[in-house]
């Protein structure tokens, strides 16, 4: 029973990304679709609707590795998928901060509106990712066993 509970946390998990990535595509392509009869380019949302588009293929093609991968957990697997969660939040807290550093150096460094573009890209794809992995780490300790 507690196996099956974990068992369906991690598939709503893949399945709240899929969604996400799937969200980002779409919208980056459409605006990449957009942009590209315009000339000259925006480039500050050129370059967000390129990271958005990018971030998204990268999000469905982990789905997709990972969908392969679910089966029952025992409780070794449960904590091993906890640690790693660990590791991945503090990963995208580290992309949220990179797509800062971006964002403020192409501002400071001659307002490079395609740096800052890129930089805010990265920032909504890494705080997305914390939301939807930081959920996944709140449903799983609900599960924890003594």
């Amino acid at each position: 029973m507690w196996s099956d509970s974990v068992l369906s946390a991690e598939r709503a998990h893949l399945l709240r990304l899929a969604i996400w990535g799937a969200a980002s595509m779409l919208v980056g392509t459409t605006l990449v679709l957009a942009i590209m009869r315009r000339t000259p380019r925006p480039q500050l949302l050129w370059h967000f609707a390129v990271q958005t588009a990018a971030w998204g293929a990268v999000d469905l093609a982990l789905v997709g590795a990972w969908w392969n991968t679910i089966e029952p957990r025992d409780l070794s697997e449960y904590w091993g998928m906890r640690q790693w969660l660990w590791l991945n939040l503090g990963l995208d807290v580290g992309y949220a901060g990179v797509g800062i550093t971006l964002a403020a150096c192409g501002w400071g460094l001659g307002r490079r509106l395609g740096l800052v573009g890129a930089g805010l890209g990265v920032l909504v794809q890494g705080l997305a990712l914390v939301v939807l992995d930081a959920f996944l780490l709140v449903v799983l300790n609900r599960l924890q066993v003594a």
